[in-house]
């Protein structure tokens, strides 16, 4: 039992041994130093504490004395009144004579450095030690300016309505800014540190509320710009620090780190990070700035006012850095920033594109001017079509013939076999009741694309086959522009569709013939109006030989026209008749030439007639009439059809059942009757008497080419290369009839701009001078969602344009009059430009002032930007949705539709973050979103404060936060949305190109 006892106490002893050991070490091993203070490397228990604090870590802030004291410098101690922190203000810690801020860390005159240097160092040289300056001016003095030599102090009192109204006790700011630790006469002094020991740049701060420290950060490496200016008080200076990897540490139970639970700053203070900045001027004010602070108290950072900047540097310092900065400044300038030089490298790179694109066009221009005029003949030209047939599906009805033509199942012949010819010189009227296969037949000589399937052989002797000469179409209807005189639109089509190299003056001349032999000089300068009844104009008559004089002044071998007189009255049709006959009897108006026996060529004229007069009748050369796509004559007019089906009646047989003719009768109302009553008659064979009297042998090599489709000659037109005009040339005529429509339209360009007025000074009103309170803020943003909206909506008038104008634009394309691309600019540059671009920059910038938005130019013309790309955004749209969609009411309704889900995803409605994940994709599609950021980015990126009382409590916090808070924008994203609109704007214009080129072009 005894030696129990004694275990017992030996265990007792060794484990105190052991507890009193693992204590020392611990706290040797774990000394924690606090205000980034570093452990000493002669002594591991105690600490280096940068300037103004002490004790075993670091926590107690200096009393007294200064800050060449070091180590042995007195200190605050902890204070029941202030939960056992240390407290300048209950210590009642008074400054020395001469040193200044909050802990008398700041020197206010040089006698005061130089006293306390002298006081630790002695008669020392304050230059000793600082590597090439011995033996310089080693005076020390205390430098007051914002700018640091060396490493200098500053203290400021931060003063904020927001913060003041949580915190109402005094808050000051102490940062040591350290530049170059090894100059400041500082750097031998014991127990301090003047910056990590990993560099020799850096910052330490720490705020101090009633006189108790609460949260401690620093930063390194930093980097010092300063500047000076002159103004009538004198020179000033100005001192900007950006300092790198940020951290702050919060001193628990203080204040504002959990002593007031309610507003507990640990987590905000610990996540401070990334990039520091701390500017001062002249004026003793101050911006502590962060990412995280800026976004509550401004761009400008937490302001401090009331600093005092105090450092003690020998005079050797600098005179030598004075030197070597006025050295740097003198042999260097101004540098651009990457993003500018970026910028404008590729601003330069698009306008040297734009100038050498506008060079080769000139050039390419220049040189097919100087070509020589090849010939300059038309007519004498045959045409023969053998054993078309032509069969068209019957539509199915789709979703997809909205877009397109609808899709087909089953099969209808419109042609069955039909076989004709017709020499040059002569007038051939194609007859048949409605359905024979008329328009088909003519649309197919005169090769337009059909949407059907067709075989047979269409010819164009003496060419050989697959050759095609020019062949000119009218088509029924007459697309004419209105707002052009007679002249101007046949000059119009005369600069596009004659050769490059023939003369303006050639051209206008065979224009002003052309209107004399149509019977138009009474009408030639005279608009042609609305051809549909809707404006006064030219008669029907008169525009259906307008519409014939645009295909004239393309000087053709072969002239087709779909139903001429369809419309007219009789003698307007008979006019029209007769124009016809004489064109191919005379040839082409500046084609027409003698031929080798003297005799001028003729032009092969083909008619499509509907039901022709007796006078009318007798007027074409030639018939070829049609019965349900079989062709049951084709030969001579005048009485020789009916004397040919009298003969067929004669011979019985199949024959039998045709109708007698009476004498005196309408030949054509005979024929139309055999066609409708009686189509069982047989088909006339190519190559009978009747025909043969003006028909044309078959060659064998046309018997040869008889299989080949249709299509492979009807395409020889559209080769890239038949666009007569080049591209420039295409581009300045359309420009020019663009200037024209405008110039004369002029309430189209001056009722936008009226609007656009009003609704500037509507939306302006509305939002009149906008607060800068949250209420305010509200209304800014939703002033910037209303002219993002109203330019969604008024967009759609673009829409209505591309319609109103396609037939038009379907008629001069397949007459290969210019390219689509050529046709596609000048629309941007004379109906985006005027009509959506100068509106929405009148009703912006009326709503932009009225409104109170941000009052600087460059904030300003950045909103702009952001509105104007949306403009083209929008209008792109609205073009592609007019060019994919043949149906205008439907184009229309999705515009609509789209505008409003641009407005549910901009953001202003629904928080983004809110919106489910399975929709929330849909942001990423929708301009407006990134418009409606970037304007409000731009709005708060001018320096917004919000300055509100809730409550009784004063709030002066930074708009970015609302702004993130509310509508979950980002900051940082406005270069970002313009490179994103940019983009919306480039794949819609390739998108508008690809479908113009590939989709908007005519299928009958």
């Amino acid at each position: 039992m005894p030696l129990l006892v004694v275990q017992n106490h030996g265990l007792y002893h060794i484990s105190c041994v052991l507890l009193v050991l693992l204590i020392l070490s611990a706290s040797v091993i774990g000394q924690t130093c606090m205000n980034y203070g570093e452990a000493s490397p002669s002594n591991a228990s105690s600490c280096l504490c940068p300037p103004g604090f002490g004790g075993a870590t670091c926590a107690q802030p200096g009393c007294g004395g200064t800050i060449f004291d070091g180590s042995s410098r007195s200190l605050a101690q902890p204070s029941a009144s202030s939960s056992g922190f240390a407290n300048l203000t209950a210590s009642d810690c008074a400054c020395e004579s001469g040193w200044g801020g909050v802990g008398c860390n700041v020197c206010t005159t040089s006698s005061a450095c130089q006293v306390a240097y002298a006081a630790v160092n002695g008669n020392a040289s304050a230059t000793s030690g600082l590597g090439g300056l011995g033996g310089l001016n080693d005076t020390v003095v205390c430098n007051t300016a914002p700018t640091v030599w060396a490493a200098g102090e500053l203290s400021c009192q931060v003063n904020n309505p927001t913060l003041e109204a949580l915190y109402p006790l005094r808050s000051t700011l102490n940062i040591l800014r350290t530049l170059n630790s090894s100059l400041s006469p500082l750097h031998n002094t014991s127990g301090t540190l003047l910056s990590p020991s990993t560099t020799s740049s850096s910052i330490y701060a720490q705020l101090m509320y009633a006189g108790v420290e609460q949260f401690f950060c620093t930063a390194s490496p930093c980097i010092q710009t300063s500047s000076e200016s002159t103004t009538s008080s004198g020179n000033t200076a100005s001192s900007t620090w950006t300092c790198q990897n940020l951290s702050c540490s919060c001193i628990r139970n203080a204040t504002f780190c959990g002593g007031v639970p309610v507003s507990n700053l640990t987590s905000t203070i610990g996540g401070l990070t990334g990039t520091l900045i701390v500017a001062c001027d002249s004026t003793n004010t101050c911006h502590f700035q962060q990412d995280t602070i800026n976004s509550v108290f401004g761009s400008q950072g937490l302001s401090m006012e009331g600093c005092v900047f105090g450092e003690c540097v020998t005079q050797a310092v600098i005179d030598t850095t004075n030197t070597t900065s006025s050295a740097a400044a003198a042999s260097g300038g101004t540098e651009l920033s990457g993003g500018v030089i970026a910028g404008l490298a590729v601003v330069g790179a698009i306008i040297a594109f734009g100038l050498a694109v506008v060079a080769w066009g000139w050039y390419v221009q220049r040189t097919a001017r100087k070509l020589p005029l090849n010939g300059g003949q038309s007519g004498g030209i045959n045409v023969r079509w053998s054993d078309i047939s032509y069969t068209v599906q019957s539509p199915k009805n789709s979703p997809s013939s909205l877009i397109a033509k609808s899709t087909i199942r089953g099969g209808k012949t419109i042609l069955d076999s039909v076989s004709g010819s017709i020499k040059s010189g002569q007038l051939m009227a194609i007859l048949g009741p409605s359905g024979a296969g008329k328009t088909t037949l003519v649309e197919l000589i005169a090769g337009k694309t059909k949407s059907g399937q067709y075989t047979g052989s269409i010819t164009f002797p003496p060419y050989a086959p697959g050759h095609h000469p020019r062949v000119a179409f009218v088509p029924q209807n007459d697309i004419l522009p209105s707002m052009l005189t007679v002249r101007e639109a046949l000059t119009f089509a005369a600069s596009l569709r004659l050769p490059e190299a023939l003369p303006s003056s050639s051209k206008a001349a065979l224009v002003s013939t052309v209107i004399s032999k149509l019977g138009l000089d009474g009408i030639a300068e005279t608009r042609i109006g609305a051809t549909d009844g809707t404006g006064r104009g030219i008669s029907g008559g008169e525009a259906r030989r307008v519409s014939i004089g645009l295909e004239l002044v393309s000087c053709p071998d072969v002239l087709v026209c779909d139903e001429p007189t369809s419309g007219l009255d009789s003698v307007s049709a008979f006019r029209v008749v007769n124009v016809l006959k004489e064109l191919a009897r005379e040839g082409g108006v500046a084609m027409g030439h003698q031929g080798s026996h003297g005799d001028r060529k003729g032009v092969a004229v083909i008619c499509s007639v509907h039901q022709p007069s007796s006078r009318l009748y007798h007027t074409f050369d030639s018939v070829h009439l049609l019965s349900n796509g079989r062709a049951l004559y084709s030969g001579p007019g005048g009485l020789a059809p009916a004397q040919y089906f009298m003969r067929m009646r004669e011979g019985g047989g199949a024959g039998a059942d045709v109708l007698p003719y009476e004498e005196g009768y309408n030949v054509a109302d005979y024929l139309l009757d055999i066609a409708s009553e009686s189509p069982d008659i047989p088909s006339m064979p190519l190559g009978n008497n009747v025909v043969g009297e003006i028909g044309l042998s078959v060659s064998s090599e046309e018997k040869a080419d008889g299989g080949k489709d249709v299509e492979a000659l009807s395409t020889q037109n559209s080769a890239p290369g038949m666009h007569a005009a080049t591209f420039l040339t295409q581009l300045q005529v359309l420009c020019g009839r663009e200037w024209k429509v405008l110039r004369r339209d002029k309430t189209l360009f001056f009722t936008h701009v009226c609007v656009a007025c009003v609704l500037g000074i509507f939306c302006g009103g509305l939002y009149y001078q906008t607060g800068s309170t949250i209420a305010g803020f509200q209304a800014r943003v939703g002033c910037l969602f209303f002219m993002g909206s109203l330019i969604a909506f008024s967009s759609l008038s673009a829409l209505y344009n591309i319609v109103e104008i396609r037939p038009l634009f379907l008629r001069e394309r397949s007459n290969w009059y210019y390219s689509p691309t050529a046709w596609l600019l000048s629309r941007l540059i004379f109906d985006v430009i005027p009509l959506r671009i100068i509106p929405t920059i009148i009703v912006c910038t009326i709503t932009y002032w009225m409104a109170g938005l941000a009052h600087d130019v460059v904030h300003f013309f950045k909103f702009l930007l952001v509105i104007v790309l949306y403009t083209l955004v929008m209008t792109l749209f609205n073009f592609l949705l007019g060019t994919l969609f043949r149906n205008g009411g439907i184009a229309i309704l999705l515009s609509a539709l789209s505008a409003l889900y641009q407005m549910t995803y901009a953001g202003f409605f629904v928080h983004l973050a809110s919106i489910p994940p399975v929709l929330r994709w849909l942001q990423w599609l929708c301009p407006l979103s990134y418009t409606l950021e970037a304007i409000s980015v731009n709005e708060v990126g001018s320096g917004l404060m919000i300055k509100d009382t809730l409550q009784g409590v004063p709030v002066n916090i930074s708009a970015t936060l609302i702004m993130q808070l509310l509508f979950g924008f980002g900051l940082n994203n406005y270069y970002r949305d313009i490179l994103v609109l940019f983009a919306f704007i480039v794949g819609l214009g390739v998108a508008v190109i690809a479908v113009v080129w590939l989709r908007v072009r005519e299928r009958r």
